[in-house]
């Protein structure tokens, strides 16, 4: 099993954060038909820096957190929102971590 935790940033230049709708809309048209097993969304606050000027930068961050098999199509997914989300928010980056977990969801 893999877990990936991704880092999406809501800021956008010159215009407002990305809103509960678009976050909610973009759930709905690209995470979940590409992670159809389910995720875990969590809210947060990032800061980061911009390695081309040194500027700091602080936002509101939602942090989705998925488990998928370990598998070059389920890499290609979580890859695939990341550059969805990207492209939709003009985005410079959306971070990942990625690992090898031990994980069960059975009842």
């Amino acid at each position: 099993m893999d877990i990936h935790e991704l880092f999406f940033g809501r800021s956008v230049e010159g215009r407002p954060p990305v809103s509960e709708g678009e976050w909610e809309s973009f759930l709905a048209e690209i995470v979940t038909p590409r992670l159809p097993g389910g995720f875990t969304v969590i809210d947060g606050y990032g800061q980061w820096r911009d390695p081309a000027t040194g500027a700091v930068g602080r936002e509101p961050t939602k942090i989705l957190i998925v488990a998928t098999p370990p598998t070059d199509a389920a890499r290609r997914a979580v890859g695939a929102v990341r550059k969805s989300y990207e492209r939709r928010f003009d985005q410079q980056s959306v971070g990942v971590i990625t690992r090898a977990a031990c994980a069960d969801f059975a009842g």
